[in-house]
């Protein structure tokens, strides 16, 4: 019997379908180095949550996410718990996760070699409390204001489907959207701002690559929170894009700080993270030092 037993939890619907038809070459590639694999797969959320703590809890040497940030995020917080290595095989639509820890994306056997490597690094956590959902951990960036609510516009939405709901809602929401009258306290010092949007990175980017908070860093054991204060809609409309590259930074009514522990208040606003629900607004937010190891790639010999 092999002495790596990994439980591979795979999101079927990830990236359009990706998730489902990578499985099995993921699975037959972990196998043949010699890795024992529990397919963890549920008909639905809950039912993959119930049968990953199931796997859990039978013994599991590593837990490995095949899919997207959101399907990450769920693996996330059982390999925390079970101080167990966490491995990435990027097949969902942003991957952001992946970016910010330099894993390969879009080269499924570039991704299983970095788990069968067996080399890892410890990264910290966000861990955040909400008003409506209790805790959740986070390996990305948690953000509220502007793009949260794209993504609650989008997931009321049924059609157009794909991307193409999301570019809907991006415009409907800009007819609607308002600065948002925010506290947000960075450590011990607090702030009453109008912002459009604030993002706390523990990792770089979100959307598929906007490196909203460029400075982060994911084991240094600190967030790096971005605020874009209120700007009239056609300044917006010209920063937004830039976060692609990271230069939104140079605009004066931009700023990104570094800070241990966050809360933010805004009424009627709600946080994601790792493309995922968080809750509702107020939050809290901290750093968890190196909390969690992940599968990186092993140093190429000098």
């Amino acid at each position: 019997m092999s002495s790596r037993r990994i439980g591979l939890l795979v999101n079927p619907t990830s990236g359009r379908g990706r998730g489902g038809r990578s499985a099995p070459e993921v699975a037959a590639r972990l196998s043949a180095g010699g890795v024992e694999v529990v397919p963890i797969e549920g008909v639905d959320a809950a039912d993959a949550e119930a049968r990953m703590v199931a796997a859990v809890e039978a013994g599991l040497t590593g837990l490995v996410a095949c899919g997207g940030d959101g399907t990450v995020n769920m693996a996330l917080q059982h390999a925390v718990a079970a101080d167990i290595p966490l491995g990435i095989i990027p097949v969902g639509t942003g991957d952001d996760i992946a970016r910010s820890l330099s894993l390969p994306r879009k080269d499924i056997a570039a991704a299983v070699n970095v788990v069968l490597s067996g080399a890892t690094r410890r990264v910290d956590v966000g861990e955040v409390i909400t008003a409506d959902a209790g805790r959740r951990l986070f390996l990305g960036v948690l953000s509220a204001g502007f793009d949260s609510m794209v993504n609650e516009r989008a997931n009321r939405m049924t059609f157009p489907r794909g991307q193409a709901k999301y570019m809907a809602a991006i415009v409907a929401e800009l007819g609607t959207f308002a600065p948002v009258p925010y506290r947000l306290t960075l450590d011990d010092q607090y702030e009453d701002v109008e912002g459009m949007l604030v993002a706390i990175g523990n990792g770089v980017s979100y959307g598929g690559g906007m490196k909203v908070c460029p400075s982060s860093v994911m084991d240094d054991g600190l967030f790096h929170v971005m605020l874009l204060r209120k700007v009239s809609k056609p300044t917006f409309l010209r920063v937004f894009p830039t976060v692609f590259r990271g230069t939104h930074l140079k605009h004066p009514q931009v700023s990104e700080r570094p800070a241990r522990s966050v809360a933010l208040t805004g009424e009627g606003q709600v946080a994601y993270a790792d493309g995922e629900r968080m809750g509702l607004l107020p939050i809290s937010a901290s750093v968890l030092p190196s909390a969690v190891s992940v599968f990186v790639p092993r140093p190429s010999a000098e």
